[in-house]
C-alpha cells in the first residue's frame, strides 16, 4: 500500500517556520501564554477574495467548565489537518479544528513585519492551477470549490560545486544541462535512468491518493485504477524499493548524476536516494517531464492556500479555532472521545479525534497508560530528520535584474553528502511573482536549511540570552553566503532581518525537537496509515503515509477523512475532482 500512497507526491513541499521576531509582528501578540488562552479564542474569518488574506476575529471564550460537542475534533491546522477537516465537512460532519497558534497553517503559516509578508514554509507548488490535478492539495482545493490563483513558471536555478544548473520543466533541456555540467557519461546515465523510469512513472501516477482509504472498502475505490498501476508488469515491484536500487540496476556510475539524484530525493523526502521510495521519484519525474508541465506560485503566498482551506472548512459548517491549544486527548472506555484545552475547556467528539501533530507529539497528548506500550515505544523511537534554520529578509530591490528567478538551491560540498549539516540551502524570492507581498520597490527573501540543522546545537539555550543571539548570527552565515550567489550585495540591501532556529520551529509549531519530520527510510520502515490502536483516534500529516511534503500531507488528510467516511461519499469525491 505504501508504494501506491507515496507515488502521489509532486515536487517539493519544503516546510519552514517564522523567526523569533515574528511573535512581535502580529500586533504585539505572542505565541499564547495560558493567560491569553483563558481570555479569548480566535476563530479565523477569511476575506471574501480568494487571494485576500484572512483576519482573526477574537471572541470571548466560554467558561472553562463549558463542554462543546462536535462530530470530529482535528488537532492542528496544518495543511494535513485542514485537508482532513475540509473533506469531512464536505461529507457533512461537524468538525472543529483546534490550533495552538494565533495563525492557521501550521508550518505553512504566514506572518507580517514592517509591511513585508513572509511565508514560513512551503516554496514549490505544482498542480494548483490546472484541472484535473494529480496533486492531492490541488484535488482538495477543487473538492472544496476554493481555487487559488497562481503564476505559472518553469525555471529554477541550482548552484552546485560544478557550476550553475538552470533547471527547466522540460525533459530535453534538463538532460542537456545535466550533460553540460556532469562530464563524460552523465547524459548517457541519465538517459538510461529515464528509460527505466518511464513505465514506473505511469504506474506511480495511475492511482490517485484521493482513491485510497485504510479499510476493506478500498477495493471499491481503487479497482478502476489498478490496470494503470499493473501495466508496467513485474517492474512495478520496484516502486516500493529505495530509489538507489533503481540507480544501481541501470548502472548509474557518473558521480554527478548520483549526487544530483541524492539532492532531488533529499529535497523531496528529507532523505537521500538510499532512503527515498522509488514511487516518489517516479511520480516527480513524470510530472516534471510531462509536456506543458509548469510550477505554480500561489498569489498571496502560502497564506492564500491556507485561507482557501480554512474557507473550505467553514463554509461547510466546520470551525477553525485559533489560540486553542490541546493539552490532552480525552479517553472513555478505551476510546478517544474528545480533547481538553489548556484553558480547561472540553470539546467532545461523537465520531473521532484526528491528530495532525507529529508522531512524537501525539503520544504526549495521550493520558498515561492510554497507548499500548508497543505502539507508544514504536512511535517515540521513530527516527527524526534534523530541523531548520531560516533567514527572512526584507530588502531594497533597486537595480536588481528584471529576470531574477524566484527559486534557488545551493549545495556547498557533495563530498559531505546532501543531508550533512548546513550543506543544502533553499532560497525563495516570492515577490518576483507577487510584488504585493512587499512594499513598493522591495523584495521578500527567504533562505533556509531544510532538514539539515541539528537541534542539539541549540538544545537548552535561553532564547533571550546574548549567547543565543550570537549563535544565530554564526549559524546564519551559511545562509547569507548562499544568498550572495544570487544577490551579491544582499547584506547591504537588507532592511528587515529575522533568523529562525530549531527552537523557533519547536516553539511556534509545537514540533518535537523542531524536526522536519520522520526520517523513515525505504527498505527499513514504512509510514503508518491514519488508524491507531486506540478506537476513535486517527492521525494525518507528515508522520503518516504518504510522508513528508505539501502534496503528501494533503493526501494524508484526504485518506484519513475517507477512511472514516461512507463509501458513497468517497465515490462522490472522486467524481467531483475528475478522477473517477
Amino acid at each position: 500500500m505504501e508504494l501506491l500512497l507515496r507515488a502521489q507526491v509532486s515536487f517539493v513541499g519544503n516546510y519552514g517556520v517564522n523567526s523569533d521576531a515574528t511573535q512581535r509582528s502580529h500586533q504585539g501578540m505572542r505565541m499564547h501564554p495560558r493567560s491569553l488562552l483563558r481570555k479569548q479564542t480566535c476563530v479565523l474569518k477569511p476575506a471574501t477574495s480568494s487571494v485576500g488574506r484572512g483576519r482573526s476575529l477574537c471572541v470571548t471564550s466560554a467558561a472553562s467548565s463549558d463542554v462543546q460537542e462536535t462530530d470530529v475534533v482535528v488537532i492542528g491546522s496544518g495543511v494535513g489537518g485542514l485537508s482532513c477537516a475540509g473533506i469531512l465537512s464536505l461529507y457533512g460532519d461537524k468538525v472543529v479544528v483546534c490550533e495552538s497558534h494565533y495563525a492557521a497553517g501550521g508550518v505553512a503559516h504566514a506572518f507580517k513585519k514592517a509591511g513585508y509578508n513572509f511565508d514560513s514554509g512551503p516554496s514549490f507548488y505544482t498542480g494548483l492551477s490546472k484541472f484535473p490535478s494529480v496533486n492531492p492539495l490541488g484535488q482538495v482545493l477543487h473538492a472544496l470549490d476554493e481555487p487559488v490563483p497562481c503564476v505559472q513558471y518553469d525555471t529554477w536555478i541550482m548552484y552546485l560545486p560544478e557550476g550553475n544548473f538552470v533547471c527547466k520543466t522540460d525533459a530535453e533541456k534538463y538532460r542537456k544541462e545535466l550533460g553540460r555540467l556532469g562530464g563524460p557519461g552523465a547524459e548517457a546515465d541519465w538517459v538510461k535512468l529515464e528509460k527505466e523510469m518511464e513505465p514506473l512513472s505511469k504506474a506511480a501516477a495511475g492511482l490517485p491518493a484521493a482513491a485510497l482509504r485504510f479499510d476493506p472498502l478500498v477495493a471499491l475505490t481503487i479497482w478502476k485504477f489498478l490496470p494503470s498501476v499493473l501495466a508496467s508488469g513485474p517492474q512495478a515491484a520496484m516502486l516500493q524499493d529505495p530509489f538507489k536500487a533503481l540507480m544501481d540496476k541501470v548502472g548509474v556510475r557518473n558521480e554527478f548524476v548520483k549526487n544530483l539524484c541524492d539532492l532531488e530525493c533529499f529535497v523531496l523526502s528529507g532523505v537521500p536516494a538510499d532512503g527515498t521510495i522509488t514511487a516518489e521519484m517516479a511520480f516527480m519525474y513524470g510530472e516534471r517531464n510531462r509536456k506543458g508541465s509548469t510550477i505554480d506560485y500561489p498569489l498571496g503566498g502560502a497564506e492564500a492556500v491556507v485561507n482557501a482551506l480554512v474557507r473550505g472548512v467553514e463554509k461547510h459548517g466546520g470551525k477553525v479555532q485559533l489560540n486553542s491549544h490541546v493539552e490532552q486527548i480525552l479517553m472513555e472506555g478505551g476510546r478517544a472521545t474528545g480533547v481538553r484545552l489548556s484553558d480547561g475547556r472540553v470539546i467532545k467528539a461523537r465520531k473521532a479525534v484526528v491528530s495532525n501533530a507529529s508522531v512524537w507529539d501525539t503520544q504526549r497528548l495521550l493520558p498515561a497508560g492510554a497507548a499500548p506500550a508497543s505502539w507508544k515505544k514504536q512511535s517515540l523511537d521513530t527516527p527524526e530528520c534534523d530541523s531548520f534554520l531560516h533567514l527572512h529578509l526584507g530588502i531594497d530591490a533597486t537595480g536588481l535584474p528584471a529576470d531574477l528567478e524566484c527559486h534557488h538551491v545551493v549545495v556547498n560540498d557533495w563530498s559531505k553528502g546532501v543531508a550533512a549539516e548546513q550543506n543544502v540551502v533553499v532560497i525563495s524570492i516570492p515577490t518576483v511573482f507577487d510584488p504585493k507581498l512587499a512594499p513598493e520597490g522591495k523584495h521578500v527573501v527567504h533562505a533556509y536549511l531544510a532538514g539539515c540543522e541539528p537541534y542539539d546545537v541549540w538544545k537548552g539555550m535561553d532564547r533571550k540570552s546574548a549567547e543565543y543571539k550570537a549563535l544565530k548570527e554564526v549559524r546564519a552565515e551559511v545562509l547569507w553566503r548562499a544568498l550572495e550567489k544570487v544577490i551579491p550585495d544582499v547584506r547591504a540591501r537588507s532592511e528587515v532581518t529575522m533568523i529562525g532556529t530549531p527552537l523557533t520551529h519547536e516553539r511556534f509549531n509545537r514540533r518535537h525537537r523542531g524536526s522536519y519530520g520522520p526520517a523513515i527510510k525505504s527498505g527499513e520502515g514504512t509510514f503508518p496509515g491514519p488508524g491507531t490502536p486506540i478506537p476513535g483516534l486517527y492521525c494525518c500529516g507528515d508522520s503518516t503515509q504518504p510522508g513528508i511534503g505539501l502534496p503528501a500531507v494533503a493526501a494524508s488528510g484526504m485518506i484519513a477523512a475517507n477512511t472514516m467516511s461512507p463509501i458513497t461519499k468517497h465515490w462522490e469525491l472522486l467524481s467531483k475532482i475528475g478522477v473517477w
